[in-house]
């Protein structure tokens, strides 16, 4: 038996997120009074989705018969979100066992982790998304940290940071960043503030967005080594469509875009710079992949109608579908490919879905919903375009 629900879905207001994106996006007035950060679904405890039968709501976690294996979300960011990495399940297991023994609350801000569960995440653009993730090669970090030899008033940190990646690698100059003091990161941060020859030190590549970013942070955070961070993790810039993998231990931050997320359903983050939230840097450091990791950047065929994401991770998938002037003409019938339990979210146009049992219905842009399925079939026809998360 096929069973389809509308979703009502929650809101999460981070101070890095955007007044209008979402409201835009879902068809809602925007006052500019708070920032729409993300919209959570599915039936993770912190926000669950409620279902529409017959015009009453019921929460999913009620609804569905078993626990999702995943979280989707709707992110919008007009702010840089903290620099940080998440556990694998090991990891997760260990440190969630840990921290229960402690006594310490599951709302305690000072907790690492809310779950034994690992969080490999997969973010899709709909608009350009601005990302820094993953180490670059000790080789492009060491030639990113020398120019800076050259101003007299931080030449000795930059040795420190030189020769503890010249040692020890990826690891020692990780250690040595977070080790700097508060004096010695002020300096940093007054130096990029204040002297407009700091462009002129950096590498010749992404020259003007490494500045902007290093101004930015340097201006929020003045006492957060992280203000370097562009010149030691990745930085690009999806394009809508396009989509990344962040695997465990992958250091990495969302600067600024309009996009989707899917996670496996856990909320544990390790949190290591660009944030007034709990940092627990020993922790973090422990769990980190030390390895260079540049995300391979998927980008759909363009002729494609239907493309699933073809992710390193088996519990979890994500798919795009999309009909009328990028695929099928509109008015065709065909079979909607989803193989339950789904949760989809039209991000263009209108969406006709039937079906046995009775369905028959219409979603427009910014509209979700979720679909329990067994042997039946539903079908589907419209001008519309959407994204479908999928769980074992």
């Amino acid at each position: 038996m096929v069973k389809l629900y509308r979703l009502k879905n929650t809101f999460k207001n981070y101070d890095w997120g955007s007044p209008e994106l979402i409201p835009e996006f879902l068809g809602l007035p925007a006052d500019g009074s708070k920032p729409w950060a993300e919209m959570w679904m599915g039936n993770h405890s912190g926000a669950c989705s409620a279902l529409n039968a017959q015009d009453e709501y019921t929460e999913l976690r009620k609804a569905a018969d078993t626990e999702l294996s995943f979280l989707f979300k709707l992110l919008a960011a007009d702010k840089p979100l903290s620099i940080q990495a998440h556990p694998n399940k090991e990891q997760a297991q260990e440190g969630f066992l840990k921290e229960e023994r402690s006594g310490a609350a599951l709302n305690d801000p000072c907790r690492n982790y809310t779950g034994s569960n690992h969080k490999p995440e997969i973010l899709c653009a709909i608009s350009p998304f601005t990302i820094m993730a993953g180490f670059k090669t000790p080789l492009e970090i060491k030639s990113s940290l020398e120019p800076f030899l050259s101003i007299p008033d931080i030449k000795d940190i930059f040795l420190i940071l030189i020769r503890a990646l010249e040692e020890k690698k990826l690891s020692g100059f990780f250690s040595a960043l977070s080790c700097l003091s508060e004096e010695q990161t002020q300096r940093i941060s007054f130096f990029i503030r204040e002297n407009e020859s700091a462009g002129a030190v950096l590498p010749p590549e992404k020259n003007d967005l490494q500045r902007e970013l290093m101004r930015k942070f340097s201006d929020s955070y003045p006492d957060d080594p992280a203000v370097i961070s562009p010149l030691f993790l990745n930085l690009f810039t999806l394009e809508p469509g396009q989509g990344i993998f962040i695997p465990a231990g992958a250091l990495h931050s969302y600067i600024k875009g309009f996009g989707i997320e899917l996670m496996a359903n856990s909320d544990n983050v390790l949190r290591g710079g660009l944030t007034r939230k709990h940092k627990d840097m020993d922790e973090l450091k422990k769990i980190l992949n030390y390895s260079p990791y540049m995300p391979e950047i998927i980008t759909p065929p363009s002729s494609s109608r239907y493309f699933c994401y073809p992710f390193p991770i088996s519990e979890i998938s994500l798919s795009m579908l999309c009909a009328g002037q990028r695929g099928t003409e509109h008015g065709a019938r065909e079979k909607f490919p989803a193989e339950g339990p789904a949760i989809c979210l039209v991000t263009e146009g209108r969406l006709h879905i039937s079906g046995e049992e009775g369905i028959d219905a219409v979603f427009r842009k910014g509209e979700s919903f979720f679909i329990w399925q067994d042997r039946r079939q539903l079908f589907y026809d419209g001008n519309f375009s959407l994204y479908m998360a999928n769980g074992t």
